[in-house]
């Protein structure tokens, strides 16, 4: 009796005898609070940071924004590679830990330079732009080392701040975290945090910045970051440290590389085809698909003595593959086309810059003694998307399912495409805002003058930020709901990590399309459509353009969606449906 009540008890009761359990819910505020500083400090670099390329390093606007469109596309890039390494090398306590240091080390360089004088090249009227000394190569050097180091640094948090807190739940010690309604819970609050933190980084620290200058309003940011370091590195005795295993991207490289191996080896014919081809143990998928069959050779067994282990392993994973990591990569490449038309709305998104000098030449006022700051209006397009999703899901959705009295919502597809049309609207009303400020600065006579406030109420630009957070709402979260729907569940790493992607190749291309269109329209000793001076430049053609281009992107986008065919939630209501008429 007493031997089979001491196997219940350590049955039941196991992680009691451990007097130091690791992880569990008590590390989730540490994670949480080092994601929304780490978010909080960099946002608020971001909105300003024109003006201070312009006022500070006597940039050209197309300067600026180039070096702005290059640091966007470095900072969503490198949160991928951080991914790899830390699942694949290092782990994701150090990759954080890692990003918290080097982030922290861009962020005092960035402030640095606001306090050396010899950090900046000498002052200039701005309108005199012609005559403004340029910087020179070191202190280019040491303002895109801070950029460089930043990108870096939130790479390493981003990409693995996420699944790190996952982790404390999955593999902690603690009963409580394993529920599943924990890790909702901690899934929810880590995205209010990162919305709350990046609203506060958009009006709080922008409006230090903007009446209490560059030290302090750089400096604060700053300090956040070692805030968000502190928080992470006080809680590391208390953290589950898995460590890294092989990375599904390279998974998917391994299939390129043994298909090109296997270039020559013949298909085997339908009726020999469960032997020849190497499948996981427990696989529910034996044989590879028929589409991309150039692709069914890296799974091919040519000598099982020598391709298999005694375990029935690939003894080189470069040169056999499974069916599973076959039709993974196959899935990957069905949906790069859907994907690559979201690159031009985020091509229209990284426009941050022109929003911020359109407005700081408008009247700003909403009260006798206060005024937005400039770069502060993005929170319109914020709280517009914050509301949409909200009304969405809570309001709309329940209401026309109400009325219809079955289940009823719009497809994925259909909310990308409704997204790509806010995008090109909203160009269109921004392209219009434009034209109507640059003729109220010319027959104000400021033509000359690109700091003259015109009397024009800045309000004008809100269907603009209202339309992006729209297209936002729309097209971004549905991208980010199709990839997961219609990816393996193995590959939900790459289904998040592809948004991403898709922005950073955005900011390329947004900074081929602005040198493009400057570079012709400069022809012939013109002053081109975006000069450094807002009142003599034609911005409002550049947005026709961009406007142009987010239409001409959703016809591509209908050809891809016809050529995609149904997807996988498609397909299943379809045949729920054709089950309830049978019922009927």
């Amino acid at each position: 009796m007493e031997t089979c009540s001491e196997e219940k008890k350590m049955i039941t009761e196991p992680l009691l005898i451990n007097k130091n359990p690791k992880g569990g819910i008590r590390t989730l505020p540490f994670i949480i609070a080092n994601e929304a500083f780490e978010r909080m400090a960099s946002t608020g670099f971001m909105p300003n940071m024109i003006l201070y390329l312009c006022r500070e390093y006597n940039m050209k606007i197309t300067e600026g924004t180039n070096v702005l469109f290059f640091w966007s596309a470095a900072s969503n890039f490198l949160p991928i590679l951080g991914a790899f390494l830390a699942d694949s090398y290092v782990g994701r306590y150090a990759m954080i830990g890692f990003g918290c240091i080097t982030c922290l080390l861009g962020m005092v360089l960035l402030w640095l330079t606001t306090i050396f004088p010899h950090a900046r090249p000498l002052a200039c009227d701005y309108p005199l732009r012609d005559s403004c000394e340029s910087a020179t190569g070191s202190q280019l050097m040491l303002l895109y080392l801070a950029f460089g180091l930043m990108s870096l640094g939130g790479g390493g948090i981003r990409s693995s701040s996420l699944a790190f807190g996952a982790d404390q739940l999955e593999k902690g010690d603690g009963i409580k975290s394993k529920s599943e309604g924990a890790l909702k819970s901690y899934f929810s609050w880590y995205y209010v945090s990162v919305s709350a933190s990046s609203m506060v980084a958009v009006t709080f620290i922008v409006y230090i910045q903007d009446n209490l200058g560059w030290k302090v309003g750089f400096g604060i940011p700053a300090a956040i970051m070692l805030l968000s370091a502190l928080c992470f590195f006080l809680a590391s005795p208390f953290y589950v440290k898995s460590k890294a295993n092989t990375s599904l991207l390279s998974g998917l490289i391994q299939v390129l590389v043994a298909s090109y191996k296997n270039r020559h080896i013949k298909l085997p014919s339908p009726q020999a085809a469960e032997e020849r081809y190497h499948h996981r143990e427990g696989s529910v998928r034996l044989v590879p698909s028929e589409n991309l069959r150039c692709l069914n050779k890296a799974c091919i067994i040519k000598h099982p003595e020598q391709d298999l282990t005694p375990d029935g392993r690939a003894s080189d994973p470069w040169s056999l593959c499974t069916v599973d990591q076959v039709e993974e990569l196959k899935a990957l490449i069905k949906v790069i086309p859907l994907w690559s038309t979201g690159i031009m709305i985020g091509v229209t998104l990284s426009q941050s810059s022109f929003p911020v000098l359109q407005a700081s030449s408008m009247d700003r006022h909403v009260s006798r003694n206060f005024e937005i700051p400039a770069a502060s209006f993005c929170i319109f397009t914020i709280i517009t998307l914050t509301l949409w999703v909200g009304f969405y899901d809570r309001i709309l959705l329940p209401l026309a399912s109400k009325i219809k009295g079955k289940p009823c919502q719009l497809s994925l597809k259909q909310r990308m495409g409704i997204g790509l049309l806010f995008s090109t609207a909203s160009m269109a009303a921004w392209a219009i805002t434009e034209t109507v400020r640059r003729r109220i600065a010319i027959d104000e006579g400021l033509s000359d003058d690109p700091r003259a406030v015109v009397q024009m109420s800045a309000m004008w630009l809100l269907p603009y930020l209202v339309l992006s957070g729209l297209a936002m709402a729309f097209n971004m979260i549905g991208q980010t709901e199709f990839y997961y729907s219609e990816l393996p569940k193995s590959m939900s790493s790459i289904a998040s990590a592809l948004l991403g992607v898709g922005l950073s190749a955005a900011s390329l291309v947004a900074s081929l399309i602005m040198n493009s269109v400057d570079g012709i329209t400069r022809s012939r000793g013109k002053q081109g459509w975006i000069p450094s001076n807002i009142n003599k430049g034609h911005y409002d053609h550049y947005f026709w353009l961009l406007s142009a281009l987010n239409m001409a992107n959703f016809v591509y986008f209908l050809a891809c969606c016809k050529a995609y065919g149904p997807c996988r939630v498609e397909v299943h209501k379809a045949l729920d449906d054709a089950d309830d008429m049978r019922e009927e």
